[in-house]
């Protein structure tokens, strides 16, 4: 079923939504980083990303929550120049330090986002934890019918061909920072963790989002979730692969934000959802930069590398900032050429309008003075 969203009751974007600040919580030799925007809203989030990738995954998708509450964003050990621990950790370790940042930031009952193996986490989490009440699992792994590295490999490969060039860069750069080694110690865990145990288990309420492209998550398995989680809702984004929340981020953030305010009714997760009219997922005309905007986000994005070097966290901040009000300025100058052009289209077509309706007017003025004459030269 293909259903139109049409929004839902949200604050406009948090005045500090470009101010990112870092922070770190630790619990012994461990640490997770926390980049945070926002100061107000009703419900804060916190988003856990995936094996080997950093918050940035989250750019844009971050943003857009931040118009309905803060935004905590979690950078894993091992993960993000995040020091590498001894040995890897298991899925459960990494959920009892996402815990351990809920608690050390005060966050009361937040909206838990997690994608691909942040799905895994948080559901770990939120099975053990019967007072988190809202959980958001986009792109779920790992599918049980195929749980062989090659397969899913095969399964990744295939998702990525649909993803944008953005995407694309930024799993490179996470990569690298992260490590061959310590991605091959941890996937390991993630190709094992029995998330089908533990989906019955969870109280929550469960937005499951997938792409239409992504193989990693096939309709099939987001399907079983539906029917292992109690409480869920599942939707299909078009045009999107596995890290549907980039290119379709103001969709997604519609849908958790909605998500939030309204529990999903009994059996609604029966049935999975098709996002209609949502983009193409190419990011193309989404960013308009000038020459200083393009310099200002490469530029924050080189300082921000040499701040994780440093271990600076303020000096990771204020690149990611930086970062930040670049491409919003580029993405609200790409948003008003948009409604310009739209207007202008508008206007053409009105005046198109408006030049048929005379002609029309033209012909009928004509042919009423023809019937007059007819008629004046009968009576004749």
């Amino acid at each position: 079923m293909a259903v139109t969203r049409t929004g839902s009751r949200r604050r406009g974007r948090d005045e500090s939504s470009t101010r990112v600040r870092v922070s770190r919580v630790e619990r012994g030799d461990l640490w997770v980083r926390v980049s945070t925007i926002g100061t107000t809203g009703e419900r804060p989030f916190v988003l856990v990303p995936g094996i080997g990738v950093s918050s940035d995954y989250f750019e844009r998708l971050a943003p857009n929550l931040n118009a309905f509450g803060p935004v905590h964003a979690l950078d894993l050990p091992g993960f993000a120049g995040v020091t590498h621990p001894r040995k890897a950790l298991t899925i459960r370790q990494f959920a009892d330090l996402v815990g351990a940042a809920i608690d050390d930031l005060g966050l009361k009952d937040p909206i838990v986002v997690g994608h691909s193996m942040g799905t895994q986490i948080v559901t770990d989490l939120a099975a053990r934890r019967p007072e988190l009440s809202t959980l958001v699992l986009i792109g779920p792994v790992v599918n049980p019918a195929e749980r062989r590295v090659t397969v899913a490999a095969r399964r990744f490969l295939q998702a990525a061909w649909h993803e944008p060039g953005r995407v694309k860069v930024l799993a490179l750069r996470a990569y690298l920072v992260c490590g061959v080694h310590w991605f091959s110690q941890v996937l390991p865990k993630m190709m094992t963790y029995p998330i089908e145990q533990q989906l019955p288990k969870v109280r929550a309420h469960t937005l499951v989002i997938r792409g239409e492209h992504d193989a990693v998550a096939p309709r099939s398995w987001v399907e079983q979730i539906g029917r292992l989680v109690p409480s869920s809702r599942l939707w299909e984004m078009p045009g999107a692969a596995h890290s549907v929340m980039h290119a379709h981020a103001e969709e997604v953030a519609r849908l958790c934000v909605e998500h939030a305010e309204q529990p999903p009714r009994p059996g609604e997760g029966g049935e999975l959802q098709h996002y209609a009219d949502a983009g193409d997922g190419t990011e193309r005309g989404e960013f308009d930069f000038t020459p200083q905007e393009a310099a200002q986000a490469v530029l924050a994005t080189v300082r921000e590398g040499v701040a994780i070097a440093r271990g600076d966290d303020a000096a990771i901040g204020e690149a990611k900032s930086e970062h930040a009000e670049a491409m919003l300025a580029a993405h609200d100058r790409a948003e008003r050429r948009r409604a310009d052009e739209q207007s202008e289209e508008a206007q053409s077509d009105e005046e198109a309008r408006a030049d048929d309706e005379d002609d029309a007017a033209a012909d009928d003025a004509s042919r009423t003075g023809r019937t007059e004459r007819d008629g004046r030269t009968t009576a004749s």
